[in-house]
C-alpha cells in the first residue's frame, strides 16, 4: 500500500513540476511502480484532449391551447437556466460545499485531489475532486446513458485511480475552453438534486415551488447539500437527515465568510414541509387528458420528421430529452365539458364505449378527444373491473386505437354527396315502402354490376314518396339504398375515402367496401377521428384538412420546428359541398337530430343508428367546428356472452351503471352528449361563420325527359325508363280499358330529376261487379202457446 501511495504522489508531483499535467500532455511512466499506475497512464495516452459535452437533457412540455400543461416528457426532469437566472446565493452555496477554492485554482485542486487519491487507493470514495472534475464525471455518465453504453457508465463511476486520472485530463481540457462561470452554470444544470429533479431549476420548482432565480439562503443550502448524496439526504424521504445536511452547508458558508453566523442560524431555523413539494409527473398516464397526450406522442414519434430524428427511437428520445415546448389546440374547457357530458351517460365500467371528438375543419386542429374510459392503465384485476384501458377509441390501430365503430346512418352523407356530385338533385324522389327485400336487385360496384344474392331486407317506419330533403331529415333507409343503387356503390365509397373516412384497421376503404351495398347504412368500422375529418370536408366547402394534434414545436433556443401538416386540399367542388350542407341542415332543423340544436348557431349534421342498435351516433358541424359523439357496444371477448343474451337489441333499452337507459338511436347521444359538449366548444371559438348557399344548378341537379311508354308493356317501359336513368316502382289499379297486367300510364310525364323513381300504373283488370246484396229471409210467425 505504501508503494502505491508513493507512486501516486510522485505521479502528481512529477506532472506538476514538469508542467505536463497543466499542459494536458502525456505523462511518462517513469516513477509509476505499480501495474495500476502504469495502466492508468497508458489509458491517459488514449484519451482525446477535449471533452465532448453533449447538450444536457431537458424535459419537454405538451401544452393545451391556453398554455396550461397537458403533460411532461423527460428522461431527466431538467429545465436549463443560464447563470444569470440562478440566484447568487445558490451559486455561492454550491461552491462553498463542493469546492470553495473553485475560482482560485485551475482544473486541479492539489490538496483535495491528493486527499481523494489517497482515499481511493484505500478503496474508499473521497469527495476531494474539484467542481470541474465533478462536472466531467457527470458529463461522462450522461454521455454513456445517451449511448446506452453500460460499460462506459460503469467506467465513469468506478472507484479507481484510472477514473480519477481520466477526470483530471478532461478537466484540463474543460478549463481551457470554458470560463469558471460557464463551468458552474453547466454544473448547476446537470447535477442531480434527488427526487427526480435534475438541475437547479427543476429542483427549485420541485422542492420549493419557486424558480432558481428566487431561491433564498435556506433553500439554496438544502439544494447544494443534496448533490453529494441525493438519495440519503433527500428531505422528502429523510427529513431529519436532509435538514442536518442543509445545516452543515450553512455552517460551512458561515465558516468561509460567505454569510454571517446570524444569517446561517436564521436559515437553520426555517422549517421544510415535504407535503408542499410540486410533483412533475411524466408521461401520458399521469396527464389529465392521457389519450390526447398519447395520440400527440404517437404522432410526434411516427410523423415528427427529420427535425426530431431519423428514426422513431431517435424522435422519442428528442421528445424526452430535447426541452421542447409542444403546443396543441386542445381546448381544456371543451375537453372537460365533453368528458362530463359523456361520463354522465356512460360509466367506464359499462359494457359500452363512448367517444367524443371535435376538430376545426379549416385547420384540421383537434379541439377535444374524450372517451368513457378516461383512465389509462390496466389495473383491472380482481372481481371488480375498473374500466381502465390503453386503447384510444377515437383513432386507428396504428396510433394505439381499437377496432373502430360502425357509423350507421351517418354514412348517408356520402351517398348524398356522391349523388349531388353526379348530377342527382334534391328533388330526386323514390317511393319508400315500410320494408323492402333487395335480393336479386342489381347494384354497381367498382368491379361492375352485380346482383344481391342473399335475402337483404331493409326496414323503416316511413312509407310514401321521399326526396333528398325529407329523406335525409328523417333518415329514411329505403330512400338512401335506392339512391346508392342509382349512383353506384363505387362513386359513393370513393368519395367517402376522398373526404377522409378511414377504416380503423388501416386497410383501404374502397378495396374493402367498393362492392358492399350496405355501405350506405354504415356497415364499415371506422375511426371517430376520421368521421369528423370527413364531415369537416363538407364544412370546409370541399377542402379536406387531415386531423393534426400538434400546432407548434419550439426548442429551448426559440427555434420553430416543422410539425405534421394538415395538407389541406380541395377534394370536392365548393358548390357540391354547399349543397350537402344545405341538405344536412334538415336533421337538426326538423329531423332526427333536432335535440342537438344550440341557440345562436346554425348546425348541419346527421344521426346514425347501427342495425340491431349496436351503436348510436351523432355528428354536427358549423363552418368552424365539427364534432362527433358515439356510443357503441364493446366487442371484447369478456362481454361476448352478455351481448349474445341481448339478441338483436344491443343498446336498445340498455340500462347503464350511471342510471341511464339508452334508446339505441342516434338522437339519444346527440341530445345528451353532443349538444352540451359542442356548446362549450363553440363558445370558446373566436370566429363564427355562416354556411354558403349552393348554386341552384347543383342543388336541383340534372333533369331528364321521361320517355314515352305508349304501346309498351310494363317490362318494356321499365327498361326504357332505366336506360333514361330513372328508377321505377309499380302501382296497380283497376281498368275497364286495359287488360290485366297491361300498362295504363306513368305517374309522371314531361321531365324529372335524374334518378327519380317513376311509377308504372299497371292494370289489375276490370273492376269486378259488386256482390249482390243478400235477400232478407221472411220472419217466421210465432205460434201462440196453447
Amino acid at each position: 500500500m505504501g508503494k502505491r501511495l508513493y507512486s501516486l504522489i510522485m505521479f502528481v508531483v512529477v506532472s506538476i513540476l514538469g508542467g505536463l499535467l497543466a499542459a494536458g500532455l502525456v505523462v511518462p511512466m517513469t516513477g509509476m511502480a505499480t501495474s495500476t499506475g502504469k495502466d492508468a497512464i497508458a489509458s491517459l495516452d488514449n484519451l482525446p484532449t477535449e471533452l465532448e459535452t453533449p447538450t444536457q437533457w431537458q424535459s419537454s412540455k405538451l401544452l393545451n391551447a391556453d398554455g396550461s400543461v397537458l403533460a411532461n416528457f423527460y428522461d431527466e426532469n431538467r429545465v436549463y437556466k443560464p447563470l444569470s437566472d440562478i440566484s447568487p446565493i445558490m451559486q455561492k452555496a454550491q461552491v462553498a460545499i463542493e469546492d470553495h477554492r473553485f475560482y482560485e485554482h485551475g482544473a486541479l485542486d492539489l490538496t483535495g485531489t491528493l486527499r481523494a487519491l489517497v482515499s481511493t487507493s484505500q478503496g474508499n470514495t473521497q469527495g476531494g475532486s474539484s467542481l470541474t472534475q465533478q462536472y466531467v464525471r457527470l458529463v461522462l455518465v450522461q454521455t454513456a446513458e445517451a449511448n446506452n453504453d453500460a460499460e462506459a457508465r460503469a467506467a465513469a463511476t468506478e472507484n479507481t485511480m484510472a477514473r480519477k486520472i481520466r477526470e483530471l485530463r478532461y478537466a484540463i481540457a474543460v478549463e481551457k475552453t470554458l470560463s469558471k462561470d460557464e463551468i458552474l452554470e453547466r454544473y448547476l444544470n446537470i447535477a442531480y438534486y434527488g427526487d427526480g429533479a435534475y438541475g437547479v431549476e427543476a429542483a427549485a420548482q420541485h422542492y420549493f415551488r419557486v424558480s432558481a432565480a428566487k431561491l433564498n439562503l435556506a433553500q439554496s443550502a438544502m439544494l447544494a447539500g443534496l448533490v453529494r448524496n441525493p438519495v440519503a439526504t433527500n428531505p422528502v424521504k429523510h427529513l431529519q437527515v436532509g435538514l442536518e445536511r442543509r445545516n452543515d452547508v450553512l455552517s460551512r458558508m458561515a465558516e468561509l465568510g460567505v454569510v454571517t453566523q446570524a444569517e446561517a442560524d436564521a436559515a437553520k431555523a426555517v422549517k421544510f414541509n415535504p407535503k408542499k413539494i410540486k410533483l412533475t409527473l411524466k408521461g401520458c398516464a399521469n396527464s389529465k387528458f392521457p389519450f390526447v397526450c398519447d395520440y400527440a406522442l404517437q404522432v410526434l414519434v411516427k410523423q415528427g420528421g427529420s427535425a426530431l430524428g431519423a428514426t422513431e427511437e431517435e424522435r422519442l428520445q428528442t421528445v424526452y430529452r430535447g426541452g421542447l415546448t409542444i403546443t396543441t389546440q386542445i381546448d381544456p374547457k371543451a375537453q372537460r365539458s365533453a368528458q362530463k357530458a359523456l361520463s354522465k351517460r356512460v360509466s367506464a365500467r359499462d359494457k359500452v364505449i363512448g367517444v367524443v371528438t371535435m376538430m376545426e375543419p379549416k385547420t384540421g386542429l383537434i379541439r377535444a378527444m374524450v372517451q368513457s374510459r378516461p383512465v389509462m392503465g390496466d389495473n383491472n384485476k380482481g372481481k371488480k373491473w375498473k374500466g381502465e384501458t390503453y386503447y384510444n377509441y377515437a383513432v386507428s390501430r396504428e396510433y394505439n386505437g381499437a377496432d373502430g365503430f360502425q357509423g350507421g346512418s351517418t354514412f348517408k352523407v356520402y351517398v348524398a354527396a356522391a349523388a349531388l356530385e353526379n348530377g342527382f338533385g334534391v328533388r330526386t324522389s323514390y317511393k319508400v315502402p315500410l320494408s323492402r327485400n333487395y335480393q336479386g336487385e342489381t347494384f354497381n360496384s367498382c368491379n361492375g354490376p352485380f346482383k344481391i344474392q342473399k335475402r337483404w331486407v331493409v326496414d323503416g317506419p316511413e312509407r310514401g314518396m321521399y326526396n333528398m330533403y325529407n329523406g335525409t331529415s328523417q333518415s329514411v333507409n329505403n330512400y338512401f339504398v335506392p339512391l346508392e343503387q342509382s349512383v353506384g356503390i363505387c362513386p359513393v365509397v370513393k368519395l367517402a375515402k376522398r373526404v377522409g373516412l378511414q377504416l380503423a384497421n388501416g386497410e383501404d376503404l374502397v378495396e374493402n367496401y367498393g362492392s358492399i351495398a350496405s355501405f350506405t347504412l354504415g356497415s364499415a368500422e371506422v375511426t371517430p377521428l376520421s368521421m369528423v375529418t370527413a364531415y369537416g370536408t363538407f364544412a370546409n366547402r370541399g377542402v379536406r384538412c387531415n386531423p393534426i394534434i400538434i400546432k407548434s414545436i419550439i426548442t429551448t433556443t426559440g427555434t420553430k420546428l416543422d410539425v405534421p401538416k394538415a395538407n389541406c386540399k380541395r377534394v370536392m367542388d365548393a358548390g357540391v359541398a354547399d349543397a350537402v350542407n344545405k341538405v344536412f341542415l334538415g336533421p337538426i332543423a326538423n329531423g332526427t337530430l333536432r335535440g342537438a340544436r344550440i341557440p345562436g348557431y346554425t348546425l348541419a349534421g346527421k344521426t346514425g343508428t347501427v342495425p340491431s342498435n349496436q351503436a348510436e351516433w351523432a355528428v354536427a358541424y358549423t363552418p368552424d367546428l365539427v364534432a362527433a359523439a358515439g356510443i357503441s357496444f364493446d366487442n371484447a371477448p369478456m362481454f361476448k356472452k352478455f351481448w349474445k343474451s341481448r339478441g338483436k337489441a344491443f343498446l336498445r333499452y340498455l340500462h347503464l351503471r350511471t342510471g341511464v337507459t339508452l334508446t339505441g338511436f342516434g338522437a339519444d347521444v346527440g341530445t345528451y352528449v353532443l349538444r352540451p359538449a359542442m356548446q362549450r366548444a363553440l363558445a370558446d371559438l373566436d370566429e363564427h361563420n355562416s354556411f354558403v348557399d349552393p348554386p341552384a344548378s347543383v342543388l336541383n341537379g340534372e333533369s331528364a325527359p321521361i320517355p314515352s311508354c305508349s304501346g309498351m308493356g310494363p317490362s318494356s317501359c321499365g327498361s326504357a325508363l332505366a336506360r333514361a336513368g330513372f328508377a321505377t316502382y309499380t302501382v296497380r289499379e283497376y281498368s275497364d280499358t286495359v287488360a290485366a297486367g297491361g300498362l295504363i300510364r306513368l305517374t309522371r310525364s314531361g321531365s324529372a330529376s335524374k334518378g327519380s323513381a317513376i311509377g308504372l300504373v299497371v292494370s289489375k283488370g276490370a273492376k269486378p261487379a259488386p256482390d249482390p246484396e243478400p235477400t232478407p229471409s221472411p220472419t217466421p210467425t210465432k205460434k201462440r202457446g196453447r
